[in-house]
């Protein structure tokens, strides 16, 4: 039962910190912003063309550069965090700055007048959110045995992609409001008397993410335990020099340093789909709040149903084979995206007012959130095969790492070629070319990890 409700908890965390990535990063904060900060521009006399790649740019290089102090900073405290052998003390400091900076993005006023402050108050949450994920995701080689380690994973994530959809089930009934000040689902006047016209509705979304992951992780805090017998004592320089050898022995783990490089890229392009779905649809398919909202609960509910059902296809077949399967079907959906637009399916024109390029981006959502999810799982338990339980933080510091140094890469490509063609649709055209990279280098990943390596040794 121990065991069972460390593994509860465990799931506990996915459920309270997915809202970050479905309310915040994707359905709702996100197109809020480049909203905001596309009118931020307009008022300085640019063409709405212009205005809204401006936007799309700003949001991209936030990102950008929040996503290389992840990517750099995970491996270092992970591996300074191993020595001790205690990750929850490191937990619970990022969980106070996530939830603090959460409930801070309230403040982001529609006029645009403090935008800049809101894009860096966002950026430190973003920081604090992926390294809750970094130390939590080196818990789980401890949950199980490596035949189980992809079922956990898989049920993990579907548990909170389930509380993702419920969040924005929630906010899209209560909260969030259309052009006529109305909430989405049950056309209700805003809970607490928010003021539609100041959208505050929308911008209550960072106060309840904050609530929501106060009160959910409380199961994790409760059923989750450091192992006392390995609290050791905090040393940073034991810490950085673990993590030199473990980073200069990569060129003789050859498995190792393909699937970080693999997933660099894939992973990449995957957070490139998410981050900027939701744009794309606002400033390419003029998407309203009412559009999005049913786009994305298709996407969330895709994911938690796909994550779950992808956790058993991890255990029967292995992960190495799910992922290849994910990522070529994501290359695909991409390359869809693309040539999608208001006007034009594949270069074919439309008439004014067809649904079809909608119905082509609905179904594109399935695909984004339901492999996409399988996708996150399958990684995760693939990372398991390539690392130790009390090197756990340290390898998964460098799994954060091999997401996050190209982090920039994605959004600043988006950026570039948005700049130079103008066009947001045309700007989303990189991602093709990373998961392809991604899938290339997945040949020289083996489908057992290092986990027979290790087990020699043991």
């Amino acid at each position: 039962m121990s065991q069972r409700k460390a593994i509860w908890g465990w799931f506990f965390y996915d459920w309270a910190g997915q809202p970050f990535h479905t309310l915040l990063m994707t359905f709702i904060f996100g197109p809020y912003f480049v909203i905001v900060a596309s009118q931020y521009y307009l008022s300085f006399g640019l063409e709405e063309n212009l205005a809204d790649a401006k936007a799309q740019i700003v949001w991209s290089w936030c990102l950008s550069i929040t996503g290389l102090i992840v990517g750099f900073g995970g491996p270092i405290l992970g591996a300074i965090a191993d020595t001790s052998g205690q990750r929850l003390p490191w937990i619970r400091s990022f969980s106070v700055i996530y939830i603090a900076t959460a409930f801070a993005l309230w403040f982001t006023l529609p006029d645009g007048s403090n935008m800049w402050l809101m894009l860096s108050v966002f950026g430190i949450c973003f920081i604090a959110a992926e390294y809750t994920y970094i130390f939590t995701n080196a818990q789980l080689p401890l949950l199980g045995s490596l035949d189980e380690i992809g079922k956990i994973s898989g049920s993990g994530f579907g548990f909170g992609y389930a509380g993702g959809v419920l969040s924005l089930l929630i906010m899209l009934m209560f909260f969030v409001e259309q052009d006529n000040g109305k909430t989405m689902i049950l056309e209700l006047d805003p809970l607490f008397g928010l003021d539609a016209s100041q959208k505050e509705g929308t911008r209550f979304v960072g106060p309840f993410v904050a609530i929501w992951f106060t009160i959910f992780m409380i199961p994790y805090f409760l059923w989750i335990k450091d192992n006392k017998s390995l609290r050791l004592k905090l040393s940073i320089s034991e810490g950085l020099l673990n993590l030199w050898t473990a980073v200069i022995s990569l060129p003789a783990r050859k498995s190792l340093l393909s699937y970080l490089g693999a997933s660099m890229f894939y992973r990449d392009a995957l957070n490139g789909l998410y981050t900027f779905g939701g744009t794309y649809a606002v400033l390419v398919l003029n998407w309203n709040i009412v559009k999005l909202g049913q786009f994305g609960i298709i996407a969330a509910v895709s994911a938690a149903l796909f994550s779950w059902l992808g956790g058993f296809l991890d255990r029967r077949i292995g992960p190495k084979p799910v992922i290849v399967a994910m990522v070529s079907i994501l290359t695909v959906v991409c390359f869809v995206i693309v040539n999608t637009s208001l006007t034009h399916v594949f270069g074919v024109a439309v008439t004014e007012g067809s649904r079809l390029p909608d119905t082509v981006f609905y179904i594109c959502g399935v695909f984004i959130g339901g492999m996409g999810g399988i996708l996150q799982s399958a990684s995760r338990s693939m990372m398991v095969r390539h690392t130790r339980p009390e090197r756990a933080t340290e390898g998964f510091g460098l799994y954060g790492l091999s997401g996050r140094a190209t982090a920039f890469l994605a959004p600043a490509l988006i950026g570039i070629v948005t700049a130079i063609s103008g066009d947001a649709r045309i700007g989303i055209s990189p991602l093709v070319l990373l998961f392809i990279i991604g899938l290339v280098l997945l040949r020289w990943v083996h489908p057992k990890g290092e986990s027979g390596r290790w087990n020699s040794q043991s």
